[in-house]
């Protein structure tokens, strides 16, 4: 099967600074997969290897039949799906044909294609997209589906090499599933960037780009991390090494300056009673060895410590975040929200109560009104009858991160929802969400994508009054591991109520639901997390 090569791929942006650099690989039959922080230049280089940006330097071998899905998915709403497919035509022929249409055109459009609707329609059905869906505009689909659709175009086409971005993002757990099946079934080489961990788990190899450098690594996530695992322990003994070091050499260099004050001394004491001119060629000949052997251990100190930053630096350790949040701490049975006959724009009514520190999935296929759920329990949106009635301080943590005024600097936003809080108490809290220093000054507008999170959640759980009711909406999309790992971080801190909607089902686990709330045909129900699989 032909395969994408690419060799010695470099990027800058225009301010000089470096994206991509050196990149070399080659994407061969199977699924590959592409991981790396956020911002690491991932979707960049798929931009480059998909022909929509040219490299600075490098070559890439693209074969004769290439398709790209881009992350954010632009498809024009009065388009009819089977126009996006590049279906229209032969289908509008059939059916003229049907009727009767004797005209050689309508069967040179057809061509072979005589069972174009029944491929469409079993590709769309491996995507968990009905038949109807050819016949659908853009602007009836949900987004999930939009997703889900131009995915279909590029299966369909049967391109010798796919290239996705974030195909999982924002689809349900069925979906998700469905998608992921699709894509391992599937013949011919598929690279795709991804944080999906479903997804990682049936890769044949992983691309990691770290700081413009893209490295290899055989078999799926549980062999990328083990490697990644062996790497790290490596690192740390190296960075123990350097700092045993460093200690060693300033010992070395405090002894001796030490040592050289002594012998001044005791060679002052005997110059006294030395010839002028003899006591002073003296004294400066011990001088200059003095400050050779001084700077000989000063040079070795500073050898030292530059081998400690360069195995800190190659240990890469992200700072874990710890956060002491007492004031989010909700008792056993207090209430902490309560919607009684909530009647919501979806249709459905909702009974529910929450109480106390309990953790709660909100579930259901997209579309069946999680985020009207929680956008009326916020009060965003008033119910069309019954109450939603939060008793407690609520935060949000939205599926885009979109709570930071991009105007401001990270204190400057923290400040704006914790008020009364002196800006001491910000950088102090902000400390703790590895925002020190001048970091805590940088603008919302200039964040990398595990920065925003960080800030955002900085926000969020810092405000005055403390919230005891977090909701949190899709929080691992688009996150990095290492982001990841932080946002686990901060809610294992995290003292209060939470309700979640995720189907990251490894994060759910990690944080420790106990209730499920889910949609089932339009029903409302509140059920023991495991009681039933979320749709």
């Amino acid at each position: 099967m032909p395969s994408l090569s690419f060799s010695h791929l470099t990027l800058a942006w225009p301010d000089g600074r470096p994206v991509i650099a050196g990149a070399t690989g080659t994407v061969s039959t199977g699924l590959t997969a592409l991981v790396g922080a956020n911002g690491a230049g991932k979707s960049t280089l798929l931009r480059i290897l998909a022909g929509e940006i040219t490299a600075d330097a490098g070559s890439v071998q693209r074969p004769p039949h290439l398709a790209y899905v881009p992350q954010d998915v632009a498809l024009t709403a009065p388009a009819r799906a089977d126009a996006v497919m590049g279906l229209a035509s032969v289908r509008a022929a059939l059916r003229r044909i049907e009727a009767g249409s004797v005209d050689p055109a309508d069967y040179d459009v057809v061509g072979d294609d005589w069972d174009v609707e029944e491929r469409a329609s079993a590709t769309l059905a491996s995507l968990a997209l009905p038949p109807d869906t050819l016949d659908r505009t853009v602007g009836e689909l949900s987004g999930g589906e939009i997703t889900r659709l131009a995915l279909a175009s590029a299966l369909y086409a049967r391109p010798d090499v796919l290239l996705l971005d974030e195909p999982t993002n924002n689809l349900d757990g069925q979906a998700a599933a469905q998608v992921l099946d699709a894509l391992v079934e599937r013949q011919g080489a598929t690279l795709v960037v991804s944080h999906d961990r479903r997804l990682l788990a049936r890769v044949d190899a992983i691309g990691e780009m770290r700081r413009g450098q893209l490295r290899w690594f055989g078999g799926a996530l549980a062999d990328y991390e083990a490697a990644l695992e062996a790497e790290r322990a490596h690192a740390e003994q190296e960075v123990r090494t350097a700092k045993a070091d460093v200690t060693r050499q300033h010992r070395e260099l405090r002894t001796h300056l030490e040592g050289a004050a002594r012998r001044s001394k005791a060679g002052a004491a005997t110059a006294a009673d030395m010839p002028t001119i003899l006591a002073g060629a003296k004294k400066r000949q011990a001088q200059m060895t003095q400050a050779r052997v001084t700077g000989v251990h000063e040079d070795r100190l500073a050898a030292a410590r530059s081998r400690l930053e360069e195995a800190e630096d190659a240990a890469d350790r992200d700072r874990e975040i710890r956060v002491d949040l007492p004031d989010t701490a909700v008792p056993a049975r207090r209430d902490v929200a309560t919607l009684r006959e909530c009647r919501l724009r979806t249709g459905t009514v909702v009974n529910a109560l929450v109480q106390g520190p309990e953790r709660i999935v909100l579930a259901g296929p997209n579309g069946s009104g999680k985020t009207t759920l929680l956008r009326t329990l916020l009060g965003d949106i008033e119910p069309e009858g019954g109450t939603a009635t939060v008793h407690v301080p609520a935060g949000l943590l939205p599926q885009r991160l979109d709570v930071l005024d991009p105007a401001l600097s990270v204190v400057d936003n923290v400040r704006a929802r914790a008020a009364g809080t002196s800006p001491h108490e910000v950088r102090e809290g902000l400390a703790r969400f590895l925002f020190r220093g001048a970091a805590g000054d940088a603008l919302a507008s200039t964040l990398s994508g595990g920065e925003r999170l960080r800030a955002a959640l900085a926000s969020a759980l810092l405000a005055r009054p403390a919230p005891q009711l977090l909701v949190l909406d899709e929080p691992t999309n688009n996150l990095d591991f290492a982001s990841r790992a932080h946002l686990l971080e901060a809610l294992a801190d995290y003292r209060g109520a939470l309700i979640v909607v995720s189907h990251d089902a490894d994060f759910l686990d990690q944080v420790g639901v106990q209730r499920q709330w889910r949609f089932d045909g339009g029903r409302f129900v509140d059920e023991p997390a495991g009681a039933a699989p979320p749709a």
